[in-house]
C-alpha cells in the first residue's frame, strides 16, 4: 500500500477525516442612511415647543446610537448645539442648513407662554465617514426665509461607492390632494426637488432624497410621486425604500411622511429598510426610519 492511501485508510478506521470547514462568508460591506424628524429639538432645557430634560435628551441619545447608522437626516433641530445633545460629537460630525431665518417667534400651538425655536434640517455624520458639503438647496424656501432649505452631501465612504444625499422638510399641512391651504406652497417646493433630482440622475453618482416630506407619496395616484418618479431621466426611476408598508410610529397614522426616496442605482442595493419605533414613551412625534444599502 502506498503511503498516500495508508493516511487515508489509518483516517477512515480512526473517524478522524473530516471534509475541510468552509469559512463563513464575509458579509458585504454595507451603508446604513437614516432619517429622523426631532421636533423642536432645542439647545437648552425647556425651551421650544417641545420642552425637554436632560433625561429627555439623555434617552435620545441612547436612540441614536441604537440606529447604528452611518449617516442621518434630522429635521427640526434648533442649532448644531442641539444636535449635540443627542448626536455625541466624539461619535458624529453635524451639518445643519445655514439658513438665517426671519428671527420670528410665534406661539407654540395651544402651549401658551412656549414660543416656536428655528427648525433646521441636517446631518449627522459618523466620524471616519468621508463627505463633501455641497451648497444648500435654498431654492425650496420659496423666496421665504421661514421656510426651510435643504442640505446637500456628497458621502465617500471606505469600502463602498459614493452617494448623493439631501436632508429636506417640506411645508407641512398638505399631505395629500391639492386643496388645502398649504397645497400651494408645497406644490411650488415639488419642482424644485425634482430639478435637484433629475440633474442628480443625470450624473455618476446613485442618490438619495431623505427627511420629511410632510406628504403621503405611497398613497395611489399621489401627484406629488407622480411627478418625481418618471424615470426621466433613466436614474430617475425612483423607489420609496419603505415600499408600501405601513407606518407604525403613532397608530393614528398609518402612512409615512418620513421617507428615504433611492434613485435606481441605490434602490438596487437596498438590503433592509426598518422603522425604528419606541420602546418607551415617544421621543419625538416622529420615529427615525432607516435603510441598510450593499457597497456597490
Amino acid at each position: 500500500m502506498t503511503r498516500p492511501a495508508l493516511i487515508i485508510a489509518l483516517c477512515l478506521l480512526a473517524g478522524a477525516c473530516t471534509a475541510p470547514r468552509e469559512r463563513p462568508a464575509t458579509p458585504a460591506a454595507t451603508l446604513t442612511l437614516a432619517s429622523w424628524n426631532m421636533e423642536h429639538l432645542a439647545e437648552r432645557n425647556g425651551s421650544g415647543c417641545r420642552p425637554r430634560s436632560d433625561a429627555d435628551y439623555a434617552a435620545m441619545r441612547a436612540y441614536a446610537e441604537a440606529l447604528d447608522a452611518d449617516v442621518i437626516a434630522f429635521q427640526e433641530v434648533e442649532s448644531r448645539a442641539a444636535a449635540e445633545r443627542v448626536f455625541d460629537p466624539a461619535r458624529y460630525t453635524i451639518e445643519i442648513e445655514q439658513r438665517v431665518g426671519s428671527g420670528r417667534k410665534g406661539e407654540c400651538g395651544g402651549q401658551p407662554g412656549l414660543t416656536i425655536n428655528p427648525q433646521r434640517t441636517g446631518f449627522a455624520i459618523r466620524k471616519g465617514v468621508v463627505f463633501e458639503r455641497q451648497p444648500d438647496l435654498t431654492d425650496l424656501q420659496l423666496g421665504n426665509p421661514d421656510l426651510r432649505s435643504g442640505v446637500d452631501l456628497v458621502v465617500r465612504p471606505a469600502g463602498a461607492a459614493p452617494i448623493r444625499l439631501l436632508s429636506v422638510h417640506l411645508k407641512a399641512g398638505c399631505n395629500s390632494g391639492d386643496q388645502r391651504e398649504a397645497c400651494p406652497v408645497l406644490f411650488q417646493q415639488v419642482p424644485v426637488v425634482e430639478r435637484w433630482i433629475d440633474q442628480r440622475a443625470s450624473e455618476r453618482l446613485r442618490f438619495a432624497v431623505l427627511g420629511d416630506f410632510n406628504r403621503r407619496l405611497a398613497l395611489p395616484g399621489d401627484a406629488v410621486w407622480a411627478d418625481w418618479d418618471d424615470a426621466s431621466p433613466a436614474n430617475a426611476d425612483l423607489a420609496r425604500a419603505s415600499g408600501d408598508q405601513g407606518a407604525r410610529c403613532n397608530p393614528r397614522y398609518r402612512d409615512f411622511i418620513d421617507y428615504i426616496v433611492l434613485d435606481r442605482r441605490a434602490s438596487g442595493g437596498l438590503v433592509r429598510f426598518e422603522e425604528k419605533t419606541y420602546a418607551g414613551p415617544a421621543l419625538s412625534d416622529h420615529c427615525a426610519i432607516t435603510a441598510q444599502l450593499q457597497a456597490h
